[in-house]
């Protein structure tokens, strides 16, 4: 008996259409995938739900995330937060430095952490670029708590970030505090970070993470011929190391009170001189500088005068 075999049939139109469809859903879910960060399966979800309408998707998958993120935030609140990090950020004559606060190191070390501690130090200095500076003088300034939900980003507000951020992670966080510094051009900002952490991601370079962190307000006299940069630096990995809590000056040496005065304390580096003393061959003065160790109880106001 002959048998025939029936073999199903369609326009090759049909195919190549078919496919295409199947290629451009693919770009769409990549694209969605990259701008967002959300998961695949999130991403196909909100493509369906909108008839691949990549903006009402992003939307909606930003909405979910706040709710998630903020339903999360809600059920974690008043968990202790004793780890987190420092976070430095340094562009031309400004300088800022923040604390976030998390419950573990593991989540510190998570490039999602990273970036919003990056988030609130851009945050906080462009607050600190919106204030009215002086052309002789250097300013400083110190955020903490509520202050941070009134700022925005880019994206969204720190508020809402700090949520989403709680809501991947699954850990309780605090913006804690900041403290920004921006001076002349007759000035320089040192800066030290100790216990620098490697950043995970490219867009994280121009920060620097650690645990504890300082800036130094440094004015050079016009016979100055040092390394002010370097010196700067070393004069931040003192502040870190010697935890100073303010400036002083070299006539403390003889007032006996010289454990926690910066000019009059052993020089971390050269413990033979003060650092006023290690400081008068350079020709270099240090105006004021800030101190943050992550965990550390903090005062609602800081003072660094004499």
């Amino acid at each position: 008996m002959l048998r025939c075999k029936i073999l199903s049939w369609q326009p090759a139109g049909l195919l190549h259409t078919c496919s295409r469809l199947l290629a451009a859903d693919k770009d769409l879910l990549l694209k969605l995938r990259k701008r967002t960060g959300y998961s695949f399966t999130n991403c196909k979800k909100a493509l369906d739900k909108f008839s691949n309408d990549v903006k009402q998707a992003e939307v909606w998958l930003h909405e979910q995330a706040q709710k998630e993120g903020w339903s999360k935030a809600n059920k974690l609140q008043g968990r202790k937060t004793a780890e987190g990090l420092i976070g430095l950020l340094h562009k031309g004559n400004t300088a800022v430095m923040v604390e976030v606060n998390c419950e573990t190191d593991f989540v510190a070390r998570n490039v999602k952490f990273q970036q919003l501690v990056q988030q609130v130090a851009a945050s906080t200095l462009k607050h600190c670029q919106s204030t009215e500076r002086s052309a002789s003088s250097y300013l400083k300034g110190f955020l903490a708590g509520e202050d941070f939900l009134q700022m925005n980003t880019e994206e969204s507000s720190l508020k809402d970030l700090l949520a989403m951020t709680i809501g991947k992670l699954g850990e309780n966080m605090i913006m804690k505090r900041a403290a920004w510094v921006t001076v002349p051009s007759s000035m320089i900002i040192g800066s030290y970070m100790h216990g620098s952490l490697p950043a995970d991601s490219a867009s994280l370079a121009n920060m620097a993470f650690g645990k504890y962190g300082s800036l130094v307000i440094c004015q050079p006299n016009d016979n100055c011929k040092s390394n002010v940069t370097e010196l700067g630096r070393r004069l931040g990995q003192h502040v870190v190391g010697m935890s100073p809590l303010t400036l002083g000056s070299l006539e403390d040496e003889s007032a006996g009170d010289t454990e926690t005065r910066m000019l009059a304390q052993p020089f971390l580096l050269e413990p033979s001189l003060t650092v006023g003393q290690y400081l008068e061959p350079h020709d270099v003065q240090v105006l004021d500088f800030v101190r943050f160790e992550c965990g550390e109880e903090t005062q609602t106001t800081q003072s660094n005068q004499s």
